[in-house]
Parts: structure tokens; sequence; C-alpha cells
């Protein structure tokens, strides 16, 4: 009961996040159509006037990009989780079902790889932006790099997004106490190595639940659909 009601909770804060984000793009993506088609009317005149806002939301199309970015690297896992990635099994359905097994475990086996390649990259991307060590290796990492003060980045801004004061507390620690004008790219930038570490974890858990026999699939197979069709044939013999 304990594990059912854990599932549930985890599930629930995925698909709130998820919620969340769509949400936060719908919203402001409508209140800039809006600022702009009011501009020069009384309503635009007292968003000027009182908030400072003329003709829309200068930061609006950024913050949309990155509230994307982050749904798109946060939603990929989370597709994975409930089978939602859309993919072509033909090839594999010609194989009886044990070789069938084979191959969806050596696809999940390369997408490991894949994954795991992928978080090198964020993680090592992303570092450049948080003063934090990047990984050394080519291909997968064999240790971090060694930090020097001119490979400190912190102080990277994004392009129009400005800061929020509740996040000031932050400049002391990474910013040397200087304020930044615009949000730190480290923290949109944090769901880079965030996404790809998701990634793998949902992968090593299909690998795991293939192996195992709990799960039959990595992609939305053909007998989900095959299942559907029944149902609604069921449904129009009844009717």
């Amino acid at each position: 009961m304990q594990d059912k009601t854990e599932k549930s909770f985890v599930d629930g804060l995925e698909e709130t996040i998820i919620a969340i984000l769509l949400g936060l793009m719908t919203l402001i993506t409508f209140a800039n159509v809006v600022l702009r088609f009011t501009a020069g009317t009384w309503f635009g005149d007292y968003m000027n006037n009182t908030w400072g806002i003329n003709g829309g939301l200068i930061w609006g199309l950024e913050a949309t990009s990155v509230l994307f970015a982050w749904l798109v690297l946060f939603g990929m896992s989370y597709c994975i989780k409930i089978t939602a990635h859309l993919g072509v099994d033909s090839i594999t359905n010609l194989f009886q079902a044990a070789m069938r097994r084979k191959l969806v475990l050596l696809a999940t086996l390369i997408s490991i790889i894949y994954a795991a390649l992928l978080l090198k990259a964020g993680w090592d991307y992303y570092a450049n932006f948080a003063n934090l060590p990047g990984t050394t290796g080519k291909w997968f990492p064999t240790g971090f790099e060694e930090m020097r003060p001119t490979s400190y980045r912190s102080w990277y801004e994004v392009d129009r997004i400005p800061m929020f004061d509740w996040l000031r507390f932050i400049e002391p620690m990474i910013n040397e106490g200087e304020a930044y004008n615009k949000l730190p790219r480290f923290i949109p930038y944090v769901i880079l190595p965030f996404g790809a570490a998701l990634l793998l974890y949902r992968l090593v858990q299909v690998f795991a639940g293939l192996f195992k026999g709990s799960r039959k699939t990595l992609i939305v197979s053909h007998e989900a659909e095959d299942e559907m069709n029944e149902a609604a044939e069921k449904v129009e013999q009844e009717t």
C-alpha cells in the first residue's frame, strides 16, 4: 500500500511540474498578445504607467523558450516512464517473441549509452556557467578537470529575463556578492544535466523491467493500437 502511495505521489509530482510548465508558457504568451494588441489604449497606458510594461513583455519570448526547453527535457523521461514515445516496430514484429525481446533489450541498451553521453555533454556545458568542474575523457567521464579562477563563468546572464529578488541570496554564494541584472544562466541551464540524468535513470528502469519481464516494450507498440481497435469493435457490437 505504501509503494502505491509513493508511486502515486511521484507520478502526481511529475505531472504537476509538466502542467505548471505548460501553464506558464500559455500564460506568458497570452499576456504578451494582450499587451501588444492593447498598446496605445487605456489598458496599455495603465500597464505602462503602473508596471512599466509598454507593448509587451520584452522577456516573454526568452522565458517561453526556456520553459519549452524544460518541458522537452523533463517530458522525454516521463514519456519513457509511461511508454508514450512513438517508434517503428515493424521489423521487430517479424521475429518471434524471444528474439523480439532481445532486440528490444539491445535497443534499450543503446539508448542507455546515448543517455550517458548526453549526461556527460550536458554536465560539461552546464559546469561552464555554474563554477563547477567539467569532466575529463572524450566519451565517458574519467574524472573532473582542475578548476582555475579564469574558468569561472557564473557571471553569465540570460539576455532579457530579469533577476528575481527572492533569488538574490545566491549572489554572495556564487557571484562574489555582485548583483545580477538578469537571471544567471546556470539557473535555466540546470535542466541539461538534470534532464539527461533523469532520462538515463528511466532507461535503466525500463531495461530492468524488460529483463525481468514486467515490461514488454520501450515504445508505443501496435499491440496497444490493436487492443484499442478491439475495444472499439466491442462497443460498436454492444450498441
